[in-house]
């Protein structure tokens, strides 16, 4: 199962090539993990993984920032209605939404929870940090953060500085 995945990632979502990664660092690859999160077979390894630790951790909201987050998450809640443990899932838009309700978080309340953060790709991790100040923002706390692919630039680091648990399901040094 997880060795299908690492060679679907391999052959499909690591491109070769000159990009400018969401940090502002510049890399000779990029890991386009949406091709990996909106195929089904590999979005359904990614999703057993990521639930198996949900349930561990007895969990009940996910979400992360919109792009990345968004078909794991859509992925994770049907999984769990599935085995009949439904989870309930929420978004972070990386900006207040200029209309109707303005939230930045979407989804239903997670005030007084604790909460997993997914994402596809992690870096420098700042996307997470910032979902962690907003999802903080409501009330919540983070628990875990789950990622398909760590690219090994200090995210790990940090996130134990705030003692939340990360869990990649693979680092850069495993896909290149």
């Amino acid at each position: 199962m997880k060795n299908f995945l690492l060679d679907y990632l391999k052959n499909h979502s690591i491109l070769k090539g000159d990009f400018t990664l969401s940090s502002g660092e510049k890399s000779s690859y990029y890991i386009d993990a949406r091709i990996s999160t909106l195929s089904a077979e590999s979005l359904g390894i990614i999703t057993e993984i990521f639930y198996d630790k949900i349930i561990q951790k007895n969990l009940k909201y996910v979400g992360g920032p919109t792009i990345g987050a968004d078909p794991i998450v859509g992925a994770l809640l049907a999984e769990s209605y599935s085995k009949g443990s439904p989870l309930k899932g929420f978004l972070v838009r990386s900006g207040e939404k200029k209309h109707g309700t303005k939230k930045v978080v979407e989804g239903p309340s997670i005030k007084n929870s604790k909460v997993v953060i997914v994402e596809d790709v992690v870096s420098t991790g700042g996307s997470i940090l910032a979902a962690i100040k907003e999802v903080e923002k409501e009330g919540a706390k983070v628990d875990l953060i789950l990622s398909i692919v760590d690219r090994e630039m200090g995210a790990i680091e940090k996130f134990s500085e705030l003692k939340i648990q990360y869990s990649p399901i693979f680092k850069i040094s495993e896909l290149i």
